[in-house]
């Protein structure tokens, strides 16, 4: 009787193990593969995403223009996020704070449009894609992407294109908007 519990003790035990292992596997495979939480840093992509907001960001998703998209940013070992405006083949300019991809303009609601400076004149300067990356239009496997909040932006205006290789995945959904939660101090 003795042998009997000990022997379903370790039967018990190795099913445990088993549950544990097999949802640890799981659970390594998908943030390989599919999916995987990030934590925004910084106010570059403000007001669509907050300072230390955690989003959820797919590894499979088909990239497509005004997606926010996590890459290997290429002047430093971090992720960023940005918004791609222009795939390849595209032809993008700024002019007089308006958007322009392959000739058609664009309204962009999500930009941050405030600024502390009455004498801000433009919240985007103007630029073609020729202007900053000597290319007329984006060459396959390149992205061109911006920041939501431009004036505090380091994006394809100051590091040029970004490559399909680096980007990491496109945002899907804010798991924690630590935006709602505001600490202060006196």
């Amino acid at each position: 009787m003795q042998a009997e519990k000990t022997s379903n003790l370790k039967k018990e035990i190795l099913s445990y193990i088993k549950i544990i292992v097999i949802t640890a596997v799981v659970v390594f495979g998908c943030k390989q593969f599919l999916f995987a939480p990030i934590k925004v840093q910084g106010a570059s992509m403000y007001p669509t995403y907050h300072d230390k907001d955690i989003i959820i960001v797919s590894k499979t998703s088909k990239i497509e223009r005004f997606d926010q998209i996590v890459f290997q940013s290429p002047v430093e070992d971090e992720l960023y996020i940005k918004r791609v405006i222009g795939l390849p083949g595209d032809k993008v300019e700024m002019k007089d704070d308006v958007l322009y991809v392959n000739g058609k303009a664009y309204k962009e609601d999500y930009v941050n449009r405030q600024t502390d400076d009455p004498n801000q004149l433009r919240i985007t300067e103007n630029f073609t894609l020729e202007q900053l990356v000597n290319e007329k239009e984006v060459p396959e496997g390149m992205y061109f992407v911006l920041g939501d909040n431009r004036l505090k932006s380091s994006d394809s205006r100051h590091y040029g294109l970004i490559s399909e290789d680096a980007v990491y995945g496109d945002s899907k959904l804010i798991l924690y908007p630590f935006s709602h939660f505001h600490i202060g101090s006196k």
